[in-house]
């Protein structure tokens, strides 16, 4: 079985409070839409350090800055293949 993509979104207040609320919610329909949901390690985490540059995402290594709930998408799309 292969491993699974780790994708972690900020939940820490400043990234929350910049929206990652509806970017959280984005993902979930994404991975559901694109049953997609078995491949992925999907969680949060508080705080990763990185406030000024937030809202924060990181697809197993791959640091993205400033994303909101549309960025995430072409994000996902291009680390799934699906452009």
């Amino acid at each position: 079985m292969a491993e699974k993509i780790e994708i972690t979104i900020c939940l820490g207040s400043s990234c929350f409070s910049r929206g990652n609320g509806k970017t959280l919610k984005a993902i979930n329909a994404f991975l559901e839409e694109n049953k997609l949901k078995d491949k992925v390690f999907f969680h949060g985490e508080l705080c990763t350090g990185n406030c000024a540059k937030g809202p924060i995402l990181k697809v197993d290594d791959q640091l993205y800055e400033e994303i909101d709930s549309e960025s995430v998408i072409e994000i996902l799309s291009e680390v799934f293949g699906l452009v």
